[in-house]
């Protein structure tokens, strides 16, 4: 299985766990030392209700980022260093409500081969 479609499955699955939906498209590509992940229809139907007002989309929007940041930062994603085959550094991670476009950056500590 090529790493890219590994680490699509598991970001899904890392994202389903967390919020019960995980994308609904994932499109990754190596640059570097980075996996740079854009990810297309993330949020479930009670986020959307939510994200109706201004406050409501701040609210989903730092939720998402936050949590998302807090699990790799406690939890070290030992099947995607065995995947990437090396060391998780950080994980910089957006996601434009309007759009439902998330992107997360993967760092690690040097460079992946295709």
């Amino acid at each position: 299985m090529k790493k890219e479609t590994c680490v699509n499955d598991f970001i899904r699955k890392v994202r389903k766990e967390l919020f019960g939906k995980g994308p609904e498209r994932i499109q990754t590509n190596f640059v570097g030392n980075m996996a740079v992940s854009m990810l297309y229809g993330n949020l479930t139907p009670t986020e959307k209700f939510i994200a109706r007002t201004p406050e409501g989309k701040e609210m989903v929007h730092t939720a998402r980022t936050r949590m998302i940041q807090e699990i790799y930062s406690k939890h070290r994603p030992d099947e995607l260093e065995d995947v990437i085959g090396s060391k998780f550094v950080h994980l910089f991670s957006d996601i434009n409500i309007d759009d439902d476009i998330a992107v997360s950056v993967f760092v690690f500590d040097r460079v992946i081969e295709p």
